[in-house]
């Protein structure tokens, strides 16, 4: 289960093996280890919540803990129907060192490779209902992970616009660190994706 100490995690001041062999060799090992042991609770809900939602969604995609020459800043992990997983279009579960968020979102590295263009992808806007969605956040896809959102409640309709053509909006909910813990956050997480599924769809219209 995840707790505020899984989001704690991301709390070091180096994430490159380099940097923390040059200034500070002693947290090496103790810190592989504690990513271990969150990332395998991380792995296990996310898989978890791929066998409650079942098809038509594909198996989910989990990054790894490191790259091989450092450690990640969050764990990430990513859904698509099976039919569509070559499109940069996802539904995303990030946990950081803030906050644990599950959002609508456009995967820019696969922008090159996707079936669909970004266009398709924003048309989800079109379809986007205020009121049933009032209480998820929502946000531009350049803003920081770690800043504070707007609520579409909060959001003017005329704020809800692109800024260019390389613009997108990413649309969510999200447990705070101190809140991890406190709920099923497996069914939270199936809830929120199945909230989402909608506007996820429309993006292949």
């Amino acid at each position: 289960m995840l707790t505020p100490q899984s989001s704690e995690l991301f709390d070091i001041p180096f994430y490159q093996f380099a940097q923390m062999k040059k200034h500070a060799p002693e947290m090496i090992e103790p810190t592989k280890a504690a990513y271990k042991h969150h990332w395998q609770i991380w792995r296990e809900l996310i898989g978890r919540v791929a066998d409650d939602l079942g098809e038509p969604f594909a198996p989910p995609h989990i990054e790894r803990w490191c790259n091989g020459w450092q450690e990640r800043a969050h764990f990430f992990a990513y859904f698509k129907y099976a039919q569509y997983q070559d499109s940069a279009a996802i539904i995303s579960i990030l946990l950081n060192r803030r906050r644990l968020t599950v959002s609508l979102d456009w995967h820019c590295y696969k922008a090159g490779v996707s079936p669909i263009a970004l266009p398709q992808y924003n048309q989800w806007l079109d379809e986007l209902n205020a009121q049933k969605y009032a209480a998820f956040d929502i946000w531009h896809g350049a803003e920081d992970e770690y800043a504070d959102y707007v609520t579409v409640a909060g959001t003017p309709s005329e704020n809800i616009r692109l800024h260019n053509e390389d613009d997108f909006f990413c649309i969510g909910k999200h447990i705070e660190r101190a809140d991890l813990g406190k709920q099923d956050v497996q069914r939270w997480i199936v809830d929120a994706i199945e909230e989402l599924t909608p506007l996820y769809e429309v993006c292949f219209k």
